[in-house]
């Protein structure tokens, strides 16, 4: 280990953020390491934030970067909804990320996903990548991991899928890229919004299906405190 490394140096930060449109509504999902350099920061972080009762933002890049992001966001749709007097739409709220995104992209480090449904539109997916460019997809990947799933979601996704469907594409395209990406793992969470609400959900990454050469957790602190207590010592 090197311990004279300089602490200003930039840092290597990775994620796996997916947000992914169906017959009704959209799906985020999102890993939950927060890396930074070789070193794991956080196991088990939120990287989907709300913004309004019906918007959501997926989070990759600078961690610090994307949170302020998010709370300027918060801070004004909520004047806008108390302006209007009904929720912002979801077009709006990826205008002001992109707003913000792109007066600021000497200094931000950061790529989102805005995620949510309206009255208006129904359910829809943007995505604003480093710089601050818009763009309306009906699924969008970010963060290091979408390296490793270009490719998968050319083959998997399709047109109105429905609600299972579309949250067993995001389980699974998370966890192949936790299996190859380094800078991504721990669990997997998903968001699922459309016009009845927002569920979320949660699956452990020891439930998560294993791909191709990765091996079953030994001696983990699961596998510890699932074993048998052992016996006492005969003296």
């Amino acid at each position: 280990m090197d311990l004279n490394m300089d602490l200003n140096a930039p840092h290597s930060m990775g994620t796996t953020i997916i947000g992914v449109t169906y017959n009704g509504g959209v799906v985020l999902g999102a890993d939950s390491r927060t890396s930074t350099g070789m070193y794991v920061a956080n196991r088990a972080s939120d990287k989907i934030t709300q913004l309004t009762d019906n918007v959501y933002v997926c989070r990759s890049g600078s961690a610090a970067d994307s949170q302020l992001v998010s709370d300027y966001v918060r801070y004004f749709l909520h004047q806008h909804t108390i302006q209007l007097g009904q929720p912002a739409t979801v077009k709006v709220a990826a205008n002001l990320i992109r707003l913000i995104s792109y007066n600021n992209k000497n200094m931000l480090e950061t790529g989102l996903i805005v995620g949510g449904w309206d009255k208006y539109e129904g359910g829809k997916i943007y995505g604003i990548p480093l710089g601050g460019t818009l763009i309306e997809q009906p699924f969008a990947i970010g963060g290091s991991g979408s390296s490793y799933l270009y490719g998968f979601f050319d083959q998997a996704w399709k047109e109105g899928m429905t609600k299972d469907e579309a949250e067993q594409l995001v389980v699974k395209a998370v966890s192949l890229a936790i299996a190859r990406d380094g800078a991504s793992g721990g669990v997997v969470r998903t968001v699922v919004i459309n016009s009845e609400g927002v569920t979320r959900n949660f699956y452990p990454g020891d439930k998560l299906q294993l791909w191709h050469e990765e091996l079953e957790p030994q001696n983990s602190l699961l596998d510890i405190l699932n074993s048998p207590s052992p016996e006492p010592m005969n003296i």
